[in-house]
């Protein structure tokens, strides 16, 4: 009986150990505007191809923006300048049309509807949620950073995507 018992009890710990792994893999982004109004959510889930990224927005100006993860996990509104540069952890230029690489951070543009809504599911690769140098939980944490103008995907350091018009705190 008491060999049944320490199993079962190193089962529910390897379990208990496994849950809290799969727990940490996962992450949320409630975007602001300028305002301090809630206008949206990002979710991140780790997979064995990057970061999966799910973004649902609302009440933002229709057309197309640049969006990025900055390296601050900081979103000081209106101008969310406390946001930082790109997330570049390696020392990379900016821009996914970029031949010598881009940021980690720099993603593809957003299209926000008529309606001013953007709904987009994509796939980062090149950062994650566990340990390292390109983990999205860094010391100084990270944020998404929604942009007014779209970026041209080649010019160093932020694509000409203008000012930063929401932003979110990248957590657990």
């Amino acid at each position: 009986m008491k060999k049944i018992t320490m199993v079962a009890l190193g089962i529910l710990l390897f379990g208990s150990a496994l849950y809290g792994q799969a727990a940490a893999k996962k992450a949320k982004a409630d975007l602001i505007n300028a305002k301090g109004e809630h206008v949206g959510r990002a979710t991140f889930a780790e997979s064995h191809k990057g970061v999966k990224l799910t973004l649902n927005v609302s009440n933002l100006p229709a057309g197309v923006h640049g969006f990025h993860i900055h390296t601050v996990g900081t979103c000081d509104p209106p101008d969310f300048k406390s946001a930082g540069a790109h997330f570049n952890p390696e020392g990379k230029k900016h821009g996914l049309l970029n031949p010598e690489g881009h940021h980690a951070g720099d993603l593809e543009n957003l299209t926000v509807g008529a309606n001013g809504k953007a709904n987009v599911k994509a796939v980062i690769s090149g950062v994650t949620l566990g340990e390292g140098a390109n983990s999205l939980f860094h010391p100084e944490g990270t944020a998404l950073v929604i942009h007014a103008n779209p970026d041209d995907g080649k010019t160093d350091p932020a694509g000409n995507a203008g000012a930063r018009m929401a932003c979110g705190v990248i957590t657990r």
